[in-house]
């Protein structure tokens, strides 16, 4: 059998991937740049976990290759102390440089420094390494479904005098991406919204879908002001969250608190979908339900009859311009924890919604300073009644 060939990259090309990489680009786009298959390309991000390593730099306290020369002055016999008020350095660190590298007698410094070089590489212990307590309680709540950004914010809140029960979401994706760390078991990426095995640039995106064209839309740069900068409670976003065998249920989620709410849909024809938004909306006081805002997908092509039925307005993003409704593109992704695409959606229950529903609402937000949804939502409602 046919051994397949070592494909080996140089430091510069392997710059040049993480660049691209943390553009966004696929992993197909950056083989290309090489000629070559994107596997080869994966086995280098992978080794890092998607993660681009730091840079190495020599620290200015060590000495540079120059000051190596010790030898040369050894040879003509200085002592360490002069070579050390020569180099400007302290003759601590010139004994010390010495002693390590074979002695007076054997001391070279190109093989000096490649050896500092080399000692340099021993890693920095990770936190959640050195504090076995703190790493249990994230993967508790990473198995909660929490995400790594939401569990610092939690520890932060609970504990804000004592930095040993605290840890930064950084240091959480890189202890799960990068196993070596062995803090916190690979199979907790199970939990996590995306289960990917890299982490990928917030860049990337692979949703390419033309919703087509509907007509009479009120544009969203018609939107209120007081929605735009979720000043007032009662503007909500939403959209489909599609499963197989033609099934889906739609998403809303109120901008200002970021709650959620789910509803069942039988079907994504137009009709079906507006009438049951229509029954949704009913649920809410007219101070909680102002207005709507949707994607151009052809399930609100009868907009206007939800408005005449609810006197709701809908506002709908430019195309191809989903960010205008981050809110709930955001919801939806955490929903893929719950509904991994391929799942069968026509068999979820409105209850088992509504419970989803309530559990997202009481997880901690950054967004909201570590509050619920739930509780800003209790706050809303208490100060209208």
């Amino acid at each position: 059998m046919k051994r397949r060939k070592v494909i080996y990259y140089t430091d510069t090309q392997k710059a040049l991937m993480w660049d691209r990489w943390q553009q966004g680009e696929s992993l197909h786009q950056i083989a290309s740049l090489f000629d070559r298959h994107h596997s080869s390309v994966r086995n280098i991000l992978a080794e890092h976990g998607g993660i681009r390593p730091p840079t190495r730099r020599r620290s200015a306290r060590v000495l540079s290759l120059a000051e190596r020369e010790i030898s040369r002055g050894l040879a003509a016999g200085r002592s360490i102390r002069t070579i050390a008020a020569l180099l400007g350095r302290a003759p601590s660190t010139v004994s010390r440089a010495v002693g390590r590298n074979e002695g007076p007698e054997g001391y070279r410094a190109s093989k000096a420094d490649r050896a500092a070089w080399d000692r340099a590489r021993r890693p920095k212990p990770c936190k959640l390494a050195l504090h076995r307590a703190l790493a249990a309680r994230v993967a508790e709540k990473i198995q909660r479904q929490w995400s790594p950004e939401q569990v610092p914010g939690w520890l932060k809140r609970t504990y804000p005098d004592d930095a040993s029960r605290q840890v930064s979401h950084e240091t959480i994706y890189r202890t799960l991406y990068i196993q070596s760390r062995g803090a916190l078991k690979q199979e907790l990426l199970a939990h996590l919204r995306r289960t990917r095995a890299m982490r990928r640039s917030r860049h990337h995106t692979q949703k390419t879908e033309n919703h087509g064209r509907i007509t009479n839309t009120v544009s969203i740069s018609e939107r209120p002001a007081s929605a735009e900068d979720r000043a007032v409670p009662g503007h909500w976003e939403g959209d489909l969250l599609f499963g197989d065998r033609n099934s889906q249920i739609a998403t809303l989620v109120e901008r200002q608190t970021r709650y959620l709410m789910l509803v069942k849909v039988a079907g994504k024809d137009t009709e079906t979908v507006v009438n049951a938004l229509i029954k949704n909306a009913r649920r809410l006081p007219k101070q909680l339900y102002q207005s709507l805002t949707w994607d151009r997908g052809k399930e609100m092509a009868a907009h206007r009859r939800f408005t005449l039925a609810t006197d709701i307005q809908v506002y709908f993003c430019d195309p191809h311009h989903p960010w205008q409704r981050g809110t709930n593109e955001n919801t939806n992704g955490l929903l893929r924890q719950y509904f991994p695409k391929g799942i069968n959606l026509a068999d979820v229950s409105q209850a088992k919604l509504d419970a989803l529903a309530r559990q997202l609402n009481e997880r901690p937000r950054k967004t909201l300073g570590y509050e619920t949804p739930a509780e800003r939502y209790r706050q809303t409602v208490a100060s209208i009644s």
